[in-house]
């Protein structure tokens, strides 16, 4: 919807073909400070405002007795403060929604099946769910399918994403009481052992979002339904325990493993991959939507140049310069797995600029190069560590 929006700004015919029927759940519920400026480029801000969701302003770490708060308003970069924690079925449907109002044609449950590229663009070919199929020629497709993954599939893009296979264990819930504290205005990463960590993220209706991360063995190592598993997680960890003992599930607890991934190239002759049909790393630090619409706002831009005659260098101007981004947060990814984050969150004296800097890349800035956790991501991050465990 964000490449569809800005494309149709810029006065360019768009149609959009989903295979799915619009809500429908998908998880990545807590955005980032970044991706706000995605959407004021799309248009999106006063609609997303107008529906209410919970305002979010920074990211609180809690391990067993220690607490490591990132207020967004203190971080390094210049840019949003704040952004939203959203139930993603009611989210993107309001944004395809806005973009159907604005004229753009949307098929839903259309499944792309083929696609051919000619030297006046491609041809793809979809199939509905009564089995009709449809050609569309367009000049250029932007590939934002998700997990789904579809010209990654229908190209042989799919390539090892090189980290290890881990799994998520994640319901909706409601707790008997609501807290309204500010505490509702976070998400709160919780420090289970090395390999295994949770997650909460309150909605602005009173239920919250929670999850358990890590190795399959780790998540998976209780017995019984899937609620009874969630339910002595609940117990085991304090956190979940002093908010959610006898909550009321929303849905029973669901499971995604091996959702890590990537692909040999983001581009080709006529087609662009976006978000996670580029590939994901890990929810940790909530870089899903950011590195979409991100990517869906660069490729919309380019595009445009593009299709206007002018010279564009998608390897240069695109991959480079997404894939800079996915490796700052991979840094910051294999640092928490390795231990090392938690050791610099938890020091016993932090230095308040440092902070601020790591705080602009858990708010998604992660390609501002003026910051040195982004710049020299890997050597400064490693180093810090280093000092803070000596």
């Amino acid at each position: 919807t964000v490449a569809a929006a800005i494309l149709q700004k810029k006065g360019l015919n768009v149609k959009i073909v989903e295979k799915q029927k619009f809500p429908r759940f998908v998880i990545g519920e807590s955005l980032l400070p970044r991706s706000m400026h995605n959407f004021e480029k799309a248009d999106f801000i006063d609609v997303i405002e107008q529906a209410g969701f919970q305002k979010k302003y920074g990211a609180k770490f809690a391990d067993k007795h220690e607490i490591c708060d990132f207020d967004f308003a203190s971080q390094f970069s210049d840019g949003w403060k704040w952004t939203w924690q959203v139930k993603r079925d009611r989210f993107d449907h309001l944004l395809a929604e806005e973009v159907v109002k604005r004229g753009i044609p949307l098929d839903y449950e259309a499944e792309v099946t083929a696609v051919r590229f000619n030297e006046d663009g491609s041809s793809v070919t979809t199939v509905n769910k009564e089995s009709h199929t449809s050609n569309i020629h367009a000049r250029f497709i932007v590939d934002s399918s998700g997990y789904g993954r579809v010209l990654p599939r229908l190209l042989d893009l799919d390539h090892p994403s090189g980290l290890p296979e881990r799994s998520s264990f994640f319901c909706h819930v409601k707790p008997k009481e609501v807290s309204n504290d500010k505490e509702r205005m976070r998400i709160i990463i919780i420090v289970y052992t090395h390999d295994v960590w949770g997650w909460v993220i309150p909605f602005a209706d009173g239920t919250s979002s929670i999850g358990i991360v890590g190795s399959p063995e780790g998540v998976h190592r209780y017995e019984g339904t899937k609620e009874e598993q969630m339910r002595k997680w609940i117990a085991e960890i304090p956190a979940l325990q002093e908010r959610f003992t006898d909550c009321e599930m929303v849905f029973e607890p669901r499971t995604i493993t091996g959702y890590a991934s990537a692909v040999k190239q983001l581009y080709g002759n006529g087609y662009v991959l976006t978000g996670n049909a580029s590939g994901f790393v890990d929810p940790i630090f909530s870089s899903g939507v950011t590195l979409a619409t991100e990517s869906a706002a660069l490729a919309a831009e380019l595009i445009f140049d593009q299709l206007a005659g002018k010279t564009v260098n998608w390897e240069k101007d695109y991959s480079e310069y997404i894939l800079g981004g996915v490796d700052v947060f991979k840094t910051f990814i294999e640092a928490w797995y390795a231990g090392d984050l938690q050791k610099i969150f938890f020091s016993a004296s932090p230095n308040e600029k440092i902070k601020q800097q790591i705080c602009s890349v858990l708010a998604g800035y992660v390609w501002d190069l003026e910051n040195p956790f982004v710049k020299k991501h890997d050597r400064v991050l490693s180093n810090l560590a280093k000092v803070v465990s000596s």
